[in-house]
């Protein structure tokens, strides 16, 4: 473990310091030019004469002697260690020399119980407080808030740094107003929110909202995790709540941002088997409870959370009063990623030909986190072939390095492998360029990429898509199932390379069954089971028990392998129809390894088209959300 240099040279000073001492005592309180003999040589000058001024301590006996030491030397002091008389009686009279054993020094017993309690010093400062976890304060600052204060002049981020988040930052406008003029706000009666709750996915940009408020009102701000509240002792994180508000009233205008709120708020009762009040992290919630009852508004302090999993935070931490605000920060639309790359875009230097909303378009669902992520690993594959800017290519590699994983070329398959392979992911590429409304397909490639991917087919989405109808998630089902499809039909076999894809067309087959009541037999009923908040689950929260009988069950199953059965029948009356274009892409495919956006136009043009085989009737009110499938 590492020791800070100037805690050792302050421990030294210390040791210096109390050894100044004892020399300092040694020259004032010792007789100089001391000459130590033998206490029977004391007693032979006491019997002659020759010992004055004897001093008689308990150990020790010092004196001076009449004459200097027989003339030869200047020695006039002596001391000598006593003897127990009697003994020293009995020594006497058989002439014997004799002399008592000295008994510890001042020095030495300082130092034989300054030493012992040096070392705990040290033992404590340097390895048992550093892993409790108090920093520098120790057991003085147990209960004190370790919120990092950030001042105007530290935060730098303001509303111009976040980019994709237009609505979130309307919400959050308010309260800088707020906190630059609080009587503007007051003079209707009206009071900014007690607390706002930043919500959404991991990645959104919540915490640099709240910088961006803190920026944009130049005022004190706090920021916290939730799990620093909670430490093993009960009674601590309460006391660090306590004390966090405490500054913040004495710093108002203020800003209090805890993060990752559901470590500190998730519903009480779920953290322990029997519930139970003592918990420490009940405790640190409930402290919580009350400061937020407690502080004025209108005193300028105003609390940010942000958490990505609000369905497990505790009811009384959400009422009005307290978090009277909920704001959604959610991935970004293709227009809000536009925004977010061309935040990012101006720290690295791009190329002229680099189409932003065409880089945007390519990442539905990515987050600011990622999208960061993206521009940052395409400069590095510009910079790692030596090219002077970033360019587009760039941000397609670096697009596929993020979704499908690295280049595996020293993952050697044999030719069948490559073969299967080859026929897989031109399968899904044909029956993709067929069917209407499906994302036109961007890239193939056979070369193994990540963890178990051999190969991928790349789509790119034309626009974001909210609401799917039943033939969009019908064709979405055809298109994972082309690969398996195209191996029956070339192999007259399947392989184990189709698992991923039968578990996502499988998904979207049971919401249109449990979900979306998208099939006639079962009618318009959701068989889901809905989460929902109770006490004693592992997690806050817990699934209610299933709703439906077996026959019920029976129908559903049978209803979801139906779909999945007439998606997997189209996909191979498509592939069939285009038997020949598919052996002929997937020989060439294993030569050229990957088909560019290009190549596969080209493709697209000699396709035959098919009708579907799906003769079940679209209710045509029928749509669900995009993300669902």
């Amino acid at each position: 473990m590492e020791i800070k240099r100037e805690h050792m040279i302050n421990f030294w000073y210390v040791v210096l310091a109390f050894m100044a001492v004892v020399v300092i005592r040694d020259m004032l309180f010792e007789p100089t030019h001391l000459k130590a003999i033998p206490y029977s040589e004391f007693q032979q000058l006491v019997d002659q004469g020759k010992a004055a001024d004897i001093v008689v301590g308990p150990d020790r006996i010092t004196g001076t002697y009449k004459t200097p030491d027989g003339g030869q030397s200047q020695v006039q002091h002596f001391i000598t260690e006593r003897v127990p008389q009697d003994l020293a009686e009995t020594l006497s009279k058989k002439n014997v020399t004799f002399s008592g054993q000295p008994g510890p020094g001042l020095f030495q017993t300082v130092l034989g119980w300054l030493l012992p309690t040096v070392g705990f010093i040290v033992l404590w400062m340097f390895l048992v407080r550093p892993m409790t976890g108090h920093g520098a304060g120790g057991l003085m600052s147990i209960g004190k808030s370790r919120a990092k204060v950030f001042v105007e002049k530290d935060i730098k981020t303001t509303f111009a740094d976040v980019a994709g988040v237009d609505e979130a930052k309307e919400e959050l406008k308010e309260v800088v107003s707020f906190l630059k003029d609080p009587t503007r706000y007051g003079r209707l009666g009206a009071h900014v929110p007690k607390g706002v709750l930043l919500v959404g996915p991991p990645g959104t940009g919540k915490t640099l909202l709240a910088r961006a408020v803190a920026g944009e009102a130049g005022v004190t701000f706090f920021s916290i995790s939730g799990s620093e509240f909670v430490e093993m002792f009960v009674g601590v994180g309460a006391a660090r709540v306590r004390d966090l508000f405490e500054q913040a009233r004495r710093s108002a205008p203020a800003i209090v941002f805890i993060d990752e709120l559901d470590a500190l708020g998730r519903a009480r009762g779920s953290f322990l088997p029997g519930g139970g009040g003592h918990d420490e992290k009940e405790q640190t919630l409930n402290q919580l409870l009350t400061e937020m009852d407690g502080f004025d508004a209108s005193a300028g302090v105003v609390l940010l959370a942000a958490t990505n999993r609000p369905e497990i935070l505790d009811p009384a931490l959400l009422r009005a009063g307290r978090f009277d605000r909920q704001v959604l920060v959610d991935r970004p639309d293709k227009k809000g990623r536009a925004e977010i790359l061309q935040v990012h875009m101006q720290k690295v230097k791009l190329a002229s030909n680099v189409p932003v909303d065409d880089v945007a378009a390519l990442t539905p669902g990515f987050t600011g986190a990622d999208l960061a992520n993206l521009v940052n690993e395409a400069a590095l594959l510009a910079t790692r072939r030596g090219a002077e800017s970033v360019a587009l290519d760039d941000f397609t590699q670096a697009i596929e390095r993020i979704v499908a994983g690295l280049e595996k070329r020293n993952r050697l398959l044999n030719a069948h492998e490559r073969e299967v392979v080859a026929h897989h992911e031109m399968g899904h590429a044909l029956v993709a360029m067929t069917l209407p409304g499906i994302d036109p397909v961007q890239k193939v490639s056979i070369i193994p990429r990540g963890i178990a991917a051999l190969g991928y087919t790349m789509q790119r989405p034309l626009e974001d898509r909210f609401l799917m109808d039943r033939a969009e998630l019908l064709n979405r089902m055809t298109v994972l199932l082309g690969g398996r499809a195209a191996e029956s039909l070339a192999f007259d076999e399947v392989s184990t390379g189709a698992a991923d894809d039968l578990g996502k067309a499988t998904e979207i087959a049971r919401n249109m069954v449990l979900r979306y009541g998208m099939d006639e037999t079962l009618g318009q009923v959701s068989y889901e089971p809905q989460a929902a908040p109770l006490l004693g689950g592992s997690d806050g929260a817990e699934w209610h028990p299933r709703r439906y009988g077996e026959e019920t069950t029976a129908a559903i199953d049978k209803a979801v392998r139906g779909l999945i059965d007439n998606a997997f029948r189209e996909a191979v009356a498509i592939l069939a129809s285009n038997r020949k274009l598919l052996e002929q892409t997937a020989r060439d495919l294993l030569a050229k390894e990957t088909y560019s956006a290009d190549d596969l136009r080209a493709i697209a043009s000699k396709l035959t088209p098919v009708s579907s085989t799906e003769k079940t009737p679209k209710p045509a009110a029928l749509v669900v959300p995009a993300r669902a499938g």
